[in-house]
């Protein structure tokens, strides 16, 4: 029978449902078990062979898909979710509500609030080999705005700044800032508008995203003509 391994020091909230086999807790190279601590929040829900490194934090209402990895130094806020076989590697913080979806790989990235990663996205952070002597001060992931969108099969480079509302196009190569509220596509990147510019196919509402918290008019984040 398939079983969960657990480490030492792991803090799990109230009903959080783990299907075996997942390892919770494991300690990263150069730790012994119960060294540091993982927390998961209350309502979390981890899928089969998921694995979480020792040294992570997770809120409430986490939920994983099958295979996911987590390693240490993550701090993943309340109600995000980490689809099957995405990768998180260290030094990753995750805004509320976000949804990483399946195949993703993050490293030493910031997303903030309601950040829609689509699958296979791919967030690098090493502009050039670790055996150059300067490696760690060059290295480094992205920071992603508040309910950014960002298409399947996107590939983020290492330090850019994407601002919040941005959408991305699928299968675009983003090599440089991307500005609040821009539509921006293509390898590399290019802008072709603002999300203020769209319209909503089916004819539901008047432009996409109205729903969302936040006005062009109310923004200090308002893109320049």
């Amino acid at each position: 029978m398939l079983e969960n391994h657990i480490y030492k020091n792991v803090h799990l909230g109230k009903d959080v449902v783990i299907y075996p086999p997942c390892v919770i807790g494991m300690p990263p190279r150069g730790k012994s078990d119960g060294e540091l601590e993982t927390v998961i929040g209350d309502g979390s829900v981890i899928r089969p062979f998921t694995t979480i490194y020792a040294g992570v934090e997770i809120g409430n209402g986490f939920q994983s898909g099958q295979g996911a990895s987590i390693r240490e130094d993550n701090v993943i806020a309340d109600d995000v979710s980490v689809g099957t076989h995405a990768v998180l590697e260290f030094g990753n913080r995750i805004g509320r509500g976000s949804r990483i979806h399946t195949g993703c790989f993050l490293e030493d990235v910031t997303l903030g609030e309601s950040v829609f990663v689509g699958p296979n996205v791919t967030f690098t952070d090493d502009p050039h080999p670790m055996k150059c002597p300067h490696y760690l001060e060059c290295a480094g992931g992205a920071t992603v705005g508040a309910f950014a969108k960002i298409g399947a099969n996107s590939t983020i480079l290492p330090a850019i700044e994407i601002g919040e509302h941005v959408l991305i196009g699928a299968g675009t190569v983003v090599v440089r800032e991307v500005r609040p509220r821009s539509v921006v596509v293509g390898n590399p990147a290019r802008e072709i508008g603002t999300i203020d510019e769209l319209t909503c196919p089916p004819g539901f509402f008047e432009r996409p995203y109205v729903w969302e918290p936040y006005t062009i008019e109310n923004s200090s984040l308002k893109a320049e003509d």
